[in-house]
């Protein structure tokens, strides 16, 4: 499985941390930035590359994506098409993402999470199936159904418009 990850400036400690663990255990990872600690980046840049990626290789990659909150960069990577990210704060919340919602987006938030902490979650989140029942994949039909649906460009109604 190819890791992509990436963080912006509050994540970038981390983000070298966790590089570092998956590394070690012999991940493939493949780190789209920053690759120095930049204090005038942005999240979104990060977030777009590994979304990017992930979008096109859904069944094949992973992404993991931090920021300071994890919110922003998880707000971006749900942008794209066949990828569901997951802001968790605990192992707990990373395990269900990967159960029940097969999430393929790990974003994490360098303020809240001690690295240990945040190594932890990954690790769970990394080697959690994906459960696979019925009203799984019943729910996850439904998302799909809805990205094809929202590609569509949205325009207002007559009634709308002021």
């Amino acid at each position: 499985m190819l890791i992509y990850i990436g963080a912006d400036h509050r994540g970038y400690n981390l983000k070298e941390y966790l590089k570092g663990v998956l590394q070690g255990m012999g991940y493939s990872v493949i780190d789209v930035g920053d690759d120095h600690y930049n204090e005038e980046d942005d999240y979104v840049d990060y977030a777009t590359a590994v979304a990017e990626k992930v979008s096109v290789a859904f069944d094949s990659a992973r992404g993991v994506l931090i920021c300071g909150s994890g919110v922003g960069v998880d707000v971006v990577a749900n942008k794209f098409p066949r990828v569901r990210s997951a802001c968790a704060l605990t192992s707990n919340q990373a395990f269900d993402a990967r159960h029940d919602d097969d999430v393929n987006v790990l974003s994490l938030g360098a303020n809240y999470l001690k690295p240990e902490e945040a190594q932890k979650i990954l690790l769970t989140w990394l080697e959690t199936p994906f459960r696979e029942e019925e009203r799984d994949r019943r729910r996850l039909k439904k998302i799909e159904a809805l990205e094809i649906k929202l590609l569509k460009p949205l325009t207002l109604r007559e009634d709308d418009k002021s």
